[in-house]
């Protein structure tokens, strides 16, 4: 049985008084994209330089390819961009890949082959002898997704990703994750653009306050969520109450319900209770949620 690409088991970090990760528990899967979302401040980043043990955790576990974090064969198999990145704006963009790949280990061979490769992917061929500083942000961030799959690794850490990107290199970047994972690599992927992530994740895991409040396939959690859109009359207070029985974020606007559902088979229920309390109905319409509203309503119910 292949062992999984990343295991956390209730990981932990506590600045001073501030819980920023608690009891973070989860498996990721060889060639797995995961996303992994959350609202600023939520842990993400912390999460993931604790994966990448550039934080030490404060309790808890993790392993990477079966092997400790920061244990140096494990390291040697991580690729990174984080959020917030500085290069050497001194250097030419060829020069800073084959620095980064003589950090990596990798030959005079390895990185003559590789650099070329990674350059045509992200698209900089054409600027790989020009400076850093030359290099606008969306180019930088190119350069950067360079440099974390340089070496071939088989897990990669993407902090916000595509945050400096126009729409052509979003959905270049989108590719070139695909891309990755059809070749075996696991992406571990950080991003608030989440109609992005909903078009390349396998899976995905929110998490709040530094807790997973949700994690699953990403087709069985938006197939689960039903939002309804009800046109109704004579409806009641108590009504309303009862519905927030039923489903979450109900709201009630100028004769429209608006609310959701954990599942389909809850709508006859919805509208018997409706008809029940003397409403009228003159219109329903369901629709599966996208990951934007599981995002919100999971967020905005915790908060409640």
């Amino acid at each position: 049985m292949q062992e999984p690409a990343i295991e956390t088991y209730n990981l932990r970090k506590v600045f001073g008084r501030k819980v920023a990760v608690d009891s973070l528990t989860l498996t990721v899967g060889q060639g797995e994209v995961f996303g992994f979302l959350g609202p600023n401040g939520a842990g993400k980043t912390t999460a993931v330089k604790m994966l990448t043990a550039l934080v030490r955790p404060t309790a808890g576990s993790a392993r990477i390819l079966g092997r400790p974090v920061g244990n140096i064969e494990a390291k040697r198999h991580i690729g990174y961009l984080p959020e917030h990145f500085r290069f050497h704006e001194w250097l030419e963009g060829g020069e800073f890949l084959n620095l980064h790949g003589r950090l990596y280990g990798m030959s005079r061979e390895q990185r003559k082959r590789r650099i070329p490769i990674v350059l045509s992917m992200v698209g900089l061929s054409h600027r790989a002898g020009d400076k850093l500083r030359t290099y606008s942000k969306g180019m930088l961030q190119r350069i950067g997704l360079a440099q974390a799959i340089l070496h071939e690794p088989r897990i990669v850490f993407l902090d916000e990703p595509t945050s400096a990107l126009d729409p052509l290199g979003r959905r270049e970047v989108r590719d070139m994750i695909k891309q990755l994972a059809a070749c075996g690599t696991t992406v571990f992927l950080n991003s608030h653009l989440l109609s992005e992530v909903e078009l390349v994740c396998d899976r995905v895991a929110i998490i709040d306050k530094g807790r997973v409040v949700r994690i699953g396939a990403l087709s069985n959690l938006l197939s689960s969520q039903t939002e309804l859109e009800i046109r109704v009359g004579a409806i009641t207070s108590s009504v309303l109450e009862e519905l927030g029985r039923l489903g979450t974020g109900v709201n009630l606007s100028d004769s429209v319900i608006t609310m959701s559902l954990n599942d389909q088979e809850t709508i006859p229920l919805v509208v018997d209770t409706i008809v029940r309390g003397g409403g009228k109905i003159y219109s329903l319409t369901p629709r599966h949620v996208s990951l934007e509203d599981l995002f919100v309503n999971v967020v905005e119910e915790g908060e409640a």
